[in-house]
């Protein structure tokens, strides 16, 4: 199934989106509920959400931290 998550999973509580993926909870707890139609329907809005949330989540995830250790070493 498709899904957008990247594993980040942090809600911008001023737009309600995931910073990761540009979810709403409701829509991350039904994702597997809805179809496949349902799904590219959402996922074509994504794109435009992410653009008004904040661009780092709140927490530093294993990821974000692992690329800055790459930077930082080769800075």
């Amino acid at each position: 199934m498709e899904s957008p998550c990247i594993l980040v999973c942090s809600i911008d509580m001023a737009t309600g989106y995931c910073f990761g993926c540009g979810r709403t909870r409701e829509e991350i707890g039904a994702w597997t509920l809805y179809t496949s139609d349902e799904r590219r329907a959402i996922m074509a809005t994504l794109p435009a959400r992410l653009e008004t949330v904040e661009r780092r989540p709140r927490r530093e995830t294993r990821r974000t931290r692992m690329a800055r250790e790459r930077q930082d070493g080769n800075a």
